[in-house]
């Protein structure tokens, strides 16, 4: 009884200097909302990163002449080094009985036109056929790329979603031309769509023959990356042990020196974006925490000034048998239902700002968050239990007679 007293008194005196209150609730609510908002974004931008990279396939990785270049001089270091061609492809199907598919991918950007209709820098992916059974990626019309279209080197093109709408929204766009730099192909199959990753659009791209693309963009060596996928996620390392002996072996490394070429896999990738960018997720956090400290620094001015105009009433208290521990709940609970108002509105308001803003401008997935939520409720309630107990040990110490003689 003493205890829901205590707390009907709580709410009563604040209700009495309700826009003060409210005030510091604001201020909370500020820095809470600032603080689950970016835990929503950063965990929503994980989980996207996570699940764009898992579209490589989980048993699939890549071979790559770069790999994670850290610093200039490591990427003009690797420049040196040979390139990977289509022609060690037969080569690893033969000495990696672990490997299911065995594939090849160039790269190369251009502009596109169909009609009027023109669309800027968009990637071409030169692949082999069998880069589509590597990946989590579905046809949404018509087919992919064939060994036939490679051999014969045809200009024919898979498109991206974001390509398919661009041109052909609502037409079906089988057979249709479109213009590829200057060379005209014909679509032959749309993906279905993959989203974006950083308010970049993954799904503005064409796919083409590797064949064709060496064709029509010829470089010294025509380089590719290997995209290579293992009977099953068990066995991948395995099969990265296997490739990387027929590598070494292919490009007569000697017994001893480092590889000449990097293996990626999609979790490697994903560790390696969490590395750099980690200090930039810390300062992200840590820059709303400091309004929140704010926040409960207010809490203990306005408490102590609270103290101040409110000693007679402690001294009447005290007077008529209420005891210190009393007093100090009493602050203390005062300081805790600001704090955890705010931060729960703060919560709600910062869950439903990620939601609406960040879905909608960056095409981040933000969902409600345990973590955020959990941060925001947390942090506020410590903050205002931390800041509020000077206060009210403060007011719980104050002499009876002292405080009744107060004016």
């Amino acid at each position: 009884m003493v205890l829901i007293s205590l707390i009907k008194e709580s709410f009563a005196a604040l209700w009495a200097n309700r826009l003060r209150s409210f005030l510091i609730v604001v201020g909370m609510v500020m820095g809470v909302a600032s603080v689950t908002t970016i835990v929503s974004a950063v965990e929503g931008l994980q989980a996207d990163m996570r699940n764009a990279l898992m579209s490589l396939g989980p048993k699939t990785f890549m071979v790559t002449r770069f790999g994670f270049a850290m610093n200039w001089a490591d990427y003009l270091e690797r420049m040196h080094r040979k390139k990977l061609t289509r022609s060690l492809i037969p080569l690893i199907e033969e000495g990696c009985p672990d490997c299911e598919e065995v594939g090849a991918e160039g790269y190369a950007s251009a502009h596109l036109k169909y009609g009027s209709a023109k669309m800027r820098w968009v990637e071409i992916d030169g692949q082999t056929p069998n880069v589509l059974a590597t990946r989590d990626l579905d046809v949404a019309m018509g087919r992919y790329l064939s060994w036939e279209d490679d051999n014969r080197r045809r200009n024919v093109a898979f498109l991206g979603h974001r390509v398919y709408e661009r041109f052909f929204d609502g037409i079906d766009p089988i057979g249709k031309r479109i213009k590829v730099g200057n060379e005209e192909f014909t679509v032959i199959g749309v993906a279905e769509k993959l989203g974006g990753l950083f308010g970049q659009d993954m799904d503005e791209f064409v796919s083409i023959p590797l064949s064709t693309l060496q064709k029509l963009y010829r470089r010294p060596g025509n380089p590719v990356n290997l995209i290579i996928s293992a009977v099953s996620l068990e066995r991948r390392q395995q099969a990265m042990d296997q490739v990387r002996v027929v590598l070494r072996s292919a490009r007569q490394l000697p017994y001893g020196d480092e590889d000449d070429f990097e293996m990626v896999t999609p979790d490697a990738i994903l560790s390696f974006i969490d590395d750099i960018t980690r200090a930039f997720r810390v300062l992200m956090i840590s820059l709303p925490l400091l309004s929140i400290i704010v926040g409960g620094i207010v809490i203990m001015n306005i408490m102590m000034i609270s103290v101040t105009e409110r000693t007679r009433e402690i001294g009447i208290r005290k007077s008529l048998g209420a005891r210190k521990r009393h007093i100090m709940v009493q602050f203390i609970y005062e300081s805790l239902i600001l704090s955890f108002t705010g931060g729960a509105v703060g919560a709600f308001i910062g869950l439903k700002l990620g939601e609406m803003a960040l879905s909608s401008w960056m095409d981040i997935h933000v969902a409600p968050s345990f973590l955020a939520l959990a941060l925001g409720l947390g942090i506020s309630t410590a903050v205002g239990l931390f800041f509020g107990i000077y206060p009210a040990v403060k007011a719980a110490r104050l002499d009876p007679i002292i405080a009744l003689s107060y004016e």
